[in-house]
């Protein structure tokens, strides 16, 4: 009876939907051309300048490769070194790196190379990892070629505001460098102040300056959009200029304080956004991930922002409480004693060491919102050389027992007497009668 209640309105729905002109125009997408076999490979290798600030996250792409590659190998080399030294990127096992998942946390450091669809990820990329990244094949065929240039903050500070004497301070400054020195030109180039990294509560802002030299004589295969300007530690850069540059400039960090309003309904803004809507879900009823993270007690601990890239603001929060940069960051405030817990130049969150009280709940702010949930647990951890007896809270553990086996003695004691004096008593009445 029910499915006869229900037939006409499904004959109803296909006769609307056959009608629909939508229906019939509708054509199957054609499958899409591999994006390998519309961009060939240049016939000179030549270097991309990519230049990142310490700590974040760098991803390199294998822009072309031959269709008949399926995989590809990374090659490095120093810079100033010689194509001789070239050499493909292995583990600590000698094997060469294969496609892996994401690292969302990690204390390893050979776990921060990873390939995943063709392209070179460097987790917590460092200055030693500046050099030439080629990517290429087993047998050592080149297709594509980075030249990587991690620089360290050597300022950290928080944002004062800029003045109109100190703008054109800065300006005179410029003009005298550029006089001064007129094969080349040191300068800072700021990127945009980042969106506030917290929505309803108060929040900071994070703009990053790196440094970057003007010159004609710069090497013709390091090439960026301007052939005039590239990193200050690129390849292009002559050798006269190397201990002259150093003496300049080098990569700036700034924090200034924020406050928004969280968005009631954020906009879409990629494809599964819009893939969720057309099914009836909106973002803000999306969770925000969740891990869940068990650590040993004394080691370093270092947590990642799943989905987090260099351009993005990334706050984190202890439980409700907000782990601010200004005084977290690495280096910030070098009159200030180091603190354990803090915040690196990539946006990790670093635990030198981590303790069994750092057992708790942490999220991670993406621009602006939740992104994040970190169930982190940090046990007791007994290695090879430590013992029980070293650990620091073997004291109170040896008293807590000894006071708990008193009490239970005091307790066992008190229970005998009581039935002693019970049968006693119990004597004495069988006695008299």
């Amino acid at each position: 009876m029910l499915f006869k209640s229900f037939s006409p309105l499904l004959l109803l729905f296909f006769l609307l939907l056959l009608l629909s002109p939508q229906v019939w125009s509708y054509e199957a997408p054609e499958d899409k051309q591999d994006v390998f076999a519309q961009k060939a490979c240049p016939a000179f290798l030549t270097f991309i300048n990519a230049a990142y600030l310490a700590g974040v996250t760098v991803e390199l792409p294998c822009h072309c490769k031959p269709q008949q590659v399926q995989s590809v190998v990374w090659f490095f080399r120093k810079h100033l070194s010689t194509s001789e030294e070239t050499r493909a990127l292995t583990d600590h096992h000698g094997n060469k790196l294969l496609d892996s998942s994401q690292v969302p946390h990690s204390g390893d450091l050979w776990s921060r190379f990873s390939i995943r669809l063709f392209s070179l990820l460097i987790f917590r990329a460092g200055p030693g990892d500046s050099g030439i990244y080629i990517c290429g094949s087993a047998h050592q065929d080149f297709f594509y070629g980075y030249d990587l240039d991690i620089q360290e903050a050597l300022t950290l500070s928080i944002a004062p505001r800029l003045t109109a004497e100190r703008m054109n301070k800065r300006r005179q400054e410029a003009e005298r460098l550029a006089s001064s020195q007129p094969l080349y030109r040191v300068f800072t180039s700021y990127r945009p102040w980042s969106v506030c990294d917290r929505c309803g509560v108060p929040g900071e802002q994070v703009r990053v300056g790196l440094c970057y030299i003007h010159s004609r004589y710069l090497h013709v295969r390091y090439r960026r959009a301007n052939q005039t300007v590239a990193s200050c530690g690129s390849g292009a850069v002559p050798r006269a200029f190397g201990l002259l540059k150093q003496r300049k400039t080098g990569a700036k960090l700034r924090v200034k304080s924020c406050q928004v309003t969280c968005p009631t309904q954020p906009p879409p803004s990629s494809k599964l956004l819009a893939l969720l809507t057309f099914l009836g879900y909106s973002s803000a009823s999306l969770p925000a991930k969740v891990f869940y993270l068990s650590h040993p007690a004394g080691q370093v601990l270092i947590l990642r922002c799943h989905g987090a890239r260099p351009n993005m603001a990334v706050a984190w929060d202890q439980g409700s409480t907000p782990i601010y940069r200004s005084e977290h960051l690495v280096g910030g405030n070098p009159s200030a004693p180091p603190s354990r817990l803090m915040i690196d130049t990539g946006h990790h969150l670093v635990f030198q060491p981590a303790k069994i009280q750092d057992s708790g709940v942490y999220y991670c702010w993406l621009q602006g919102r939740r992104a994040t949930q970190i169930h982190l647990l940090v046990y007791v951890h007994l290695g090879r050389g430590q013992s029980a007896f070293s650990h620091p809270d073997f004291p109170a553990a040896v008293r807590t027992v000894f006071e708990s086996y008193a009490a239970m003695t005091a307790v066992f004691c008190l229970l005998v007497c009581f039935r002693a004096l019970v049968r006693h008593l119990r004597a004495e009445e069988t006695h008299e009668d």
